[in-house]
């Protein structure tokens, strides 16, 4: 079995679902479902406060207990399920409790397919991590293109049945064979057991994850008002699809080039560059609110985003054990992915009422002293290498 081709059709399959329901459904609830847009605001508020407790906690639990094809094999099958739910569900309290329970399987894929990588990357099955990780965000962005076409001509039920079809193409490929390292179950030995404070004694982690969580948080104003303000600074309704996608096609560039050109980079450099990148990019959509200037800046998303991403990979490959990975990456999802963005949205919501470009620019709260912390982590590791280079002689 080619591992890397593996890797990158589960990672492309699995974001072209995302692709559907990250920008989408919220609309469709609201287009289909007859809710405010209010009430699809708190729906998916509290799906991502489930979301968040579902990575931190029941996916590092289930992973101690099963293998990793195992769980992705469940997540599948629950998300599925759940997709499912929504057809009778016409009410709000019916989409809320639907919504939940969604989200504590759906977004669980993404964490499981991370720890995959990395089990295999550690087990040098996988070459290039950056190489497969590609291949997601071009699902991403091409089924945002594919899902304009056919909401045009069909309307927003499209929506759903894409995410039920694409779902069910993800379980369906998870079903068949994969690497055998995949298939192992954790050797559980209670005299040793592994718990999640566990992970603050591997050096640096607590300041590696403080970066990441910063990085992530500081995009919560562009996930959730960039295509209303894309609209406020006049942007052709028939090109705010296009001009968002250009954030995932640099993303995409990135991912391509990753191992190649940034393999040689640390942890601390990598994400020092993500967080000025991410610096930049928010003072400049502030600076010059036109959709130039905006095109421009979402080409800093392969800096805020995808950098800071693959940086948080890289140490997690080279520094923490293979037993607290699954442990790290929902830590990672949690506090980076869901919590951290939940908190700055509505920070970013306050200062949007008060001038949308005042949004952008508050996210310099959270890049700005991730650039700090990070510039401090990079000198503990020259440091450290400059001490291990000594002992050598």
């Amino acid at each position: 079995m080619n591992t890397q081709r593996w890797m990158s059709t589960h990672f492309f399959s699995f974001f072209l679902t995302w692709g559907i329901f990250l920008p989408y459904w919220s609309g469709w609830m609201i287009q289909t479902k007859g809710i405010s847009v209010s009430e699809a605001s708190f729906i998916m508020s509290i799906g991502l406060v489930a979301r968040g407790l579902s990575t931190l906690f029941a996916f590092p639990y289930v992973l101690d207990r099963v293998s990793n094809k195992t769980l992705l094999n469940i997540a599948g099958i629950g998300t599925l399920i759940a997709i499912l739910c929504y057809i009778p569900a016409d009410s709000f309290p019916a989409l809320l409790i639907v919504t939940v329970i969604l989200h504590i399987f759906y977004p669980t894929l993404m964490p499981a397919l991370d720890s995959v990588a990395g089990v295999l990357v550690q087990s040098k099955q996988l070459k290039h991590y950056g190489k497969s990780r590609q291949w997601g965000s071009i699902g991403f962005v091409s089924v945002g293109i594919l899902l304009t076409v056919f909401t045009g001509m069909f309307g927003d039920n499209v929506i759903f049945w894409a995410l039920l079809l694409g779902t069910s193409c993800f379980v369906a490929l998870s079903l068949t064979s994969a690497p055998e390292i995949l298939s192992k179950k954790p050797q559980v030995n209670q005299s040793i057991k592994v718990y999640i404070f566990d992970l603050f004694q591997t050096k640096h982690f607590l300041v590696v994850l403080i970066i990441v969580v910063l990085l992530q948080a500081a995009h919560a104003t562009y996930y959730n008002y960039g295509y209303i303000f894309l609209q406020e600074i006049h942007a052709p309704i028939y090109l705010i699809g296009v001009i968002i996608n250009i954030a995932v096609i640099a993303e995409i560039i990135f991912f391509s080039m990753a191992d190649k050109r940034f393999n040689r980079f640390s942890p601390g450099t990598l994400l020092a560059l993500a967080a000025a990148g991410s610096s930049l990019r928010w003072v400049l959509v502030f600076s010059f609110p036109n959709v130039m200037v905006f095109c421009i800046a979402q080409t800093l998303h392969a800096f805020s985003f995808a950098m800071g991403h693959y940086a948080f990979m890289k140490y997690l490959t080279t520094n923490v054990p293979h037993t607290l990975i699954p442990k790290a990456q929902g830590m990672y999802s949690a506090f980076a992915l869901s919590w951290s963005t939940a908190v700055f949205t509505i920070f970013g919501g306050f200062l949007y009422e008060i001038e949308p470009r005042y949004a952008f620019i508050g996210m310099l709260a959270c890049s700005l002293p991730a650039m700090f912390i990070a510039l401090v982590y990079r000198k503990l590791e020259v440091e450290k290498n400059v001490l291990l280079s000594a002992d050598a002689r």
